[in-house]
């Protein structure tokens, strides 16, 4: 009995985390620091306890996205090693159950943030969630090189729901936030397609070394990031700790650009890693820096 019990929980246990795994936690995490931090550097003062279904919406949000992203994509993920052990194409959720939970968190999350915070944000999130299921994973993916870039968009909607979250109208303090995250996007995958190149061209996927070759995808990788340094420059111009935001601001984009150049000037395996690794550490790490400079 004892054991059949503990089987019982066992089973139960990996099936909350295959779930769990199916809402891309990892990404879940990045979209919801971001959201806080537009929540937190937007003028004026939101009740904790919308500030708390805010973020809550975002977090349902971008595990809505996730899922339907993974059910759509299991015939390609079952492709690449990368990827094949994910919920759907290991066997372990069915597609039926991705779907269904993928469309149930957007409409709850949409409709709570609309009813419980306000309309500009939850417009803003079924926006956000219908780019990154609707425009990028159904149609830019699988038909250009560009996928990323205009699929990024999605991405980088969170602290301008977080700011509106708190002022109910967008300004030029969240549009930088958005600019950031925007910018930051191809370098970050271009570099993952760079480590994973074979697999994409087996799955079919036109990522940028598959269709215009490993030496073209390094010159982006290299603009995209100088161009993102010089942004990360403009929220000191509004911050209240200037000085402590550049402080963390230029090390960190100067640290990028090294990187960015490593990539550059090299076919090494583990220099495409190194910033792909570093390029997850420092976006948390600047979005800390900005919710620290703001006080």
């Amino acid at each position: 009995m004892n054991s059949k019990c503990e089987t019982t929980k066992l089973q139960v246990a990996n099936s909350i985390t295959d779930y769990w795994n199916l809402l891309k936690p990892k990404i879940m995490y990045l979209v919801v620091l971001t959201g806080i931090t537009g929540m937190v550097i937007a003028p004026g003062s939101i009740h904790p306890f919308i500030a708390i279904i805010s973020t809550l919406c975002i977090a349902l949000g971008s595990g809505a996205a996730g899922a339907i992203n993974m059910w759509y994509d299991s015939d390609i993920d079952a492709l690449m090693t990368r990827t094949k052990n994910r919920p759907i194409p290991a066997g372990k959720i069915s597609k039926s159950s991705a779907i269904e939970l993928g469309l149930v968190l957007s409409v709850i999350s949409v409709t709570v943030m609309m009813i419980s915070v306000n309309y500009i944000s939850g417009i803003l999130l079924a926006i956000s969630i219908g780019l990154y299921t609707l425009i990028y994973t159904m149609y830019l993916k699988r038909r250009t090189p560009q996928n990323i870039v205009i699929g990024g968009i999605a991405g980088a909607i969170p602290p301008i729901i977080g700011w509106t979250s708190v002022t109910s109208s967008i300004s030029i303090e969240s549009l930088v936030l958005f600019l950031i995250i925007f910018m930051w996007t191809p370098p970050h995958f271009w570099a993952l397609s760079l480590l994973n190149y074979q697999e994409y061209e087996k799955a079919k996927v036109p990522m940028l070394p598959v269709t215009h070759g490993i030496s073209v995808t390094k010159v982006h990788i290299l603009v995209y990031s100088i161009v993102l340094f010089i942004i990360t420059l403009l929220p000191g111009l509004f911050l209240k700790d200037y000085l402590l935001y550049e402080t963390c601001a230029i090390p960190l984009g100067i640290t990028f650009l090294f990187h960015a150049f490593k990539v550059f000037t090299s076919s090494n395996y583990y220099k495409y890693k190194a910033m792909f690794t570093y390029s997850i550490a420092y976006l948390f790490i600047l979005f800390i820096c900005i919710i620290l400079a703001s006080f």
